[in-house]
């Protein structure tokens, strides 16, 4: 049963050294071989919060394994711990629960391929020019990466909706890779500024839907809020469209502040946040994350630009994504929704 995943590399991508140390600013993912690289602090944390027993955590990575390659012997997929952590530490090291996550990130990719095919940082260099998004430079208090993004500078004619998704990936997949993120998970701050129709209405539900079954059921990281702000009179159309996809505890995390910058800074102090923020964290700069990702091309063609890991592996119908049967019943759906954003508009 190992013979087929002997014959493809089990490890994770190289990642060059030169480049690490150029952003240090963002912390290193574990060695190759791995050893743990978690405070003392963290390591309480992730016992407390994930069920992590650093005693047995090896042999809990050696029990996934042992279930992927007697459960999905066709799978190509990395074998290595310190991939393998990142979904048991998704799941609170429910073994089962790690494992469907893992489908789940690889069915994805199948699902969705104007995402995933040739993806790597240089296709979505149109996305990063253009000030879609940047990973601010200091984590909160609680030690979690802010994610920001900014839809607003996005219009339709610019490029499709899909390389947004692209970006984020992206930029979730290089998130993930230290150990800290894994155990504190990340904030995402979502500024609205000059959303209009157009880019509410664009995405529409079927798309929504992909995106939040990825986030939520097909990637290894913990989401701990969702901060939104400046958000338009048209935003209850648009979370219209998301919520009914949320999971309660997710719906829960979304926080609104309107333009309202001091309930801002009682979930993200001000010392992390730039000045466009109301921050004293200098001005928002949005080329070092852009620079971190195009330094990491490499890592990103051996990760992605791969052939399918699911050919040949036998998934249920009712996996993860519906498919397209169920456009017709989305589009119905959008045609409502569409009308309400007319209608706060």
């Amino acid at each position: 049963m190992a013979d087929q995943h002997e014959s493809i590399d089990l490890g994770g991508p190289t990642v060059d050294s030169s480049a690490a140390a150029v952003h240090s600013w963002f912390p290193s993912p574990p060695p190759p071989i791995y050893s743990c690289t978690l405070t003392p602090e963290l390591v309480a944390k992730a016992r407390e919060e994930l069920q992590e027993k650093p005693e047995w955590r090896l042999r809990d990575v050696q029990a996934l394994r042992d279930m992927i390659l007697k459960e999905q012997p066709n799978l190509r997929t990395r074998l290595d711990d310190a991939f393998l952590l990142r979904f048991l530490r998704a799941r609170k090291f429910d073994y089962d629960r790690a494992l469907q996550l893992l489908l789940n990130y690889h069915a994805g990719r199948k699902a969705w391929p104007e995402v995933f095919q040739d993806l790597k940082p240089s296709t979505v260099k149109h996305v990063l020019d253009l000030g879609f998004l940047t990973v601010l430079p200091r984590p909160d208090p609680n030690g979690r990466y802010i994610l920001c993004l900014r839809p607003g500078k996005w219009k339709p004619n610019d490029y499709p909706f899909v390389d947004n998704v692209r970006a984020i990936y992206l930029t979730l997949e290089k998130l993930i890779q230290p150990e800290e993120t894994q155990v504190n998970g990340i904030v995402i701050l979502a500024d609205y500024t000059g959303v209009g129709m157009s880019q509410a209405s664009n995405p529409g539900p079927f798309l929504a839907k992909k995106v939040v079954s990825i986030l939520q059921d097909g990637f290894p990281i913990r989401i701990k809020a969702v901060n939104i702000i400046n958000e338009p009179r048209i935003f209850k159309g648009i979370f219209a469209i998301i919520k009914p996809f949320l999971k309660e505890k997710m719906a829960e995390r979304y926080i609104l502040h309107g333009s309202d910058l001091r309930s801002l800074h009682r979930n993200i102090p001000r010392s992390v946040l730039p000045e466009e923020y109301g921050g004293t964290a200098g001005q928002l700069d949005m080329s070092a994350w852009s620079r971190l990702l195009l330094d990491c091309e490499e890592e990103f063609v051996v990760e992605f630009c791969q052939p399918d890991p699911l050919e040949g592996v036998v998934l249920p119908e009712s996996m993860l994504f519906e498919g397209e049967q169920a456009s017709g019943h989305d589009d119905d759906t959008f045609r409502g929704l569409r009308s309400q954003l007319y209608y706060c508009y």
